[in-house]
């Protein structure tokens, strides 16, 4: 029987800095690399982003739990992050659609937590000397807590995205699967995917993709796309939104080949966010290659780093990542300012991008790229995340631009104005001309 009483309980970093509290959730000791998320609400989708697998989170909004875990806000089947540290839990959650609470959530799927912690020491501790490894531990021993961390692989060096990954390929229903039993959703527990494919990835598709100008869409476009979803840690969001701008979703274990993916017979392939270094993934950056110049392509997050990767470009970690939903974001085609929410500890390089993959998208507080395209084929990606919503749907329009682009079959224009055929998504179409008020874009690398 799992027990329900808060013991005491310790978040102790890699540099011996120990933070007291009481045990949320699971009992047990977990390792992590620690790292803070700024948003004021989502808590329920931060903890099961698979971009957080391998990772402890820290909020830092101060009450964490106070409307209660629900049913529906789901980005995955189950909790992905190894650990929770949040400063004030709230016991008695207030919303109609609460079910139960954060420290019930966590306890019911065995992951362990700690409460009652100054999640903003851990946090100024954290950009002043960039994220690093942690445990959560139920004992207060400095020496032991050190050497465990020390006896676990440190998050660059693990393939995250292979414990994150559907073990076979799937077409995307609507019907969200979560709520797996205790005990058997921790994300060690899941089966690695065969690189060699198993016995249903990239299998034939069961039909080709219909042709252009069949079926319809609550967009009210006429045509149904077949979109094949490279998942290294995909969010359900994603799916969502390619559904409801008339896609057929599939989605295709990290491990499928190009030729496997292409005999699914898709009209465009995304390559999703997920956890980890993009330094370790050679085998989807292979993939990304063989399927440039045959299949329009969008790369969100991991897979926008991916997409860098399969070019020549390459990639470096952040000081202490961007994670929060207030990052602003010019979008280079238009001069507008985009909110956006971001989840990542690594990023693509400027320095060594080839002349055909231009920046399309610059973060305005620390000047790293957020977004690209190629300039003579039909590939775009950016680094935050399009599917989530900090504002008014600010960000869905990049949905759109990647539809239209897999219509057409040609590269993004880098001065398209792109026009929302249905008026969703990113508000009304307009043209700006880039702002001469806007500064040039620091050359700095996530220390501000």
């Amino acid at each position: 029987m799992i027990a329900t009483e808060k013991d005491p309980a310790y978040l102790i970093l890699e540099d011996g800095a120990v933070y007291e509290g009481q045990r949320l959730g699971a009992p047990g000791a977990v390792v992590g690399e620690v790292v803070f998320n700024t948003s004021m609400t989502g808590y329920q989708e931060m903890l099961t982003d698979p971009s957080y697998s391998g990772q402890i989170l820290v909020p830092t909004y101060p009450i964490i739990g106070n409307y209660g875990i629900n049913g529906s806000d789901w980005e995955s089947g189950r909790i992905q992050v190894r650990g929770f540290a949040v400063r004030q839990e709230c016991e008695a959650p207030s919303h109609p659609d609460s079910e139960i609470t954060v420290h019930e959530y966590l306890l019911n799927h065995g992951v362990p937590g700690i409460s009652g912690v100054d999640t903003r020491a851990i946090t100024r501790r954290l950009r002043s000397r960039g994220v690093m490894m942690g445990v959560i531990t139920p004992s207060p021993d400095t020496d032991e807590a050190l050497t465990t961390i020390r006896s676990q692989p440190r998050y660059g060096e693990e393939d995250v995205v292979a414990s994150v990954t559907t073990p076979k390929r799937y077409e995307w229903t609507g019907e969200e699967q979560h709520g797996e039993p205790a005990q058997t959703t921790r994300s060690d527990a899941v089966p690695r995917p065969s690189s060699g494919g198993g016995e249903t990835v990239g299998s034939p598709s069961p039909r080709p993709s219909p042709p252009r100008g069949e079926g319809s869409d609550s967009y009210g476009v006429h045509s149904r796309l077949r979109i094949v979803v490279n998942d290294f840690g995909v969010k359900y969001n994603i799916l969502r939104s390619l559904a409801k701008r008339g896609c057929d979703v599939v989605v295709a274990p990290a491990g499928a080949t190009a030729a496997e993916i292409l005999a699914m017979h898709p009209d465009g392939v995304l390559l999703s966010p997920g956890p980890g270094d993009p330094e370790l993934l050679d085998h989807s950056v292979e993939t990304a290659r063989g399927l440039a110049g045959k299949v329009p392509i969008i790369g969100i997050c991991l897979g926008h780093q991916v997409v860098a990767r399969a070019f020549g470009g390459s990639t470096f970690k952040l000081k202490f990542g961007h994670r929060g939903g207030n990052h602003p974001v010019r979008d280079n085609a238009t001069g507008r300012i985009y909110i956006t929410a971001q989840n990542h500890g690594y990023a693509v390089s400027p320095d060594d991008l080839p002349p055909e993959l231009e920046v399309t998208h610059v973060n305005l507080s620390d000047g790293t790229v957020e977004g690209l395209r190629h300039t003579k084929l039909p590939i775009m990606s950016i680094q935050y995340h399009s599917e989530a919503s900090p504002g008014p749907l600010d960000n869905g329009y990049l949905f759109d631009r990647f539809v239209e682009m897999v219509r057409t079959n040609r590269p993004v224009s880098s001065h398209e104005t792109f026009a929302n055929p249905s008026g969703r998504g990113s508000g009304e179409s307009e043209k700006l001309a880039p702002s001469s008020a806007i500064p040039p874009s620091p050359s700095g690398r996530g220390s501000r």
